[in-house]
């Protein structure tokens, strides 16, 4: 009688301690499965795509891209920030380069552009100034996390003085239109931080005034 009494007692706690276990081993497999700048970095560092043809320096080049789009939007700046994929895109064929921008460009870029250009010229001015400083300090913040002087020279500029002096002279949406996959590539944070900026709607809010 007395077993018959704790019966569902024990089933319960068996039930219980199943549902913990699943759940822990979600959490253990989501979290090592989650993408970050330096698991990126250190893939890239893995392979070395000079060596690669055909199908396997295609599916290398994929599982690149694919991993880049898993990236949070931390993580996707610390990444560009740091090149963790500078040295693979330097090795890249021309058309290679075009298709990992075109896969790795985040969705409603385009868009973004469009809203960028239809802003009065001040303004845009204005906005690439903000993009520029944000890039400029997290950069900075980066590289004083990571022990180094945020005014040595262990990384470039998120975006050249000559990239930038052609931007505001010839308008973001023709100079990209008009860039090669390489400068399309060093546009990409500051694309991105324009994008940052729309989606908080505080940079676009006064385009149709």
């Amino acid at each position: 009688m007395l077993n018959q009494r704790w019966r569902p007692l024990v089933f319960c706690l068996l039930a219980l301690l199943a549902i913990w276990a699943i759940a822990v081993t979600g959490y253990l497999i989501a979290k090592n499965s989650k993408v970050t700048a330096e698991k990126v970095r250190a893939y890239a560092e893995s392979v070395d795509l000079s060596k690669l043809s055909g199908a396997a320096r295609a599916k290398a080049i994929r599982d690149l891209e694919d991993m880049l789009n898993r990236l949070s939007a931390e993580e996707r700046r610390r990444a560009q920030l740091e090149r963790v994929a500078r040295r693979w895109f330097d090795e890249m064929t021309e058309e290679e380069k075009a298709g990992f921008i075109e896969a790795t460009m985040p969705t409603g870029f385009k868009q973004m552009l469009t809203a960028f250009e239809e802003l009065p010229e001040d303004k845009r001015r204005r906005v690439v100034d903000d993009a520029l400083r944000r890039l400029k300090d997290d950069q900075a913040k980066m590289q004083a996390g990571a022990g180094r002087s945020p005014g040595g020279t262990n990384q470039p500029p998120a975006l050249s003085e000559e990239l930038q002096a052609k931007v505001r002279a010839i308008g973001l949406k023709t100079f990209y239109s008009q860039s090669s996959a390489q400068t399309k590539a060093e546009l990409a944070p500051m694309l991105e931080e324009l994008q940052r900026a729309m989606e908080r709607g505080n940079a676009f809010h006064e385009r149709r005034r």
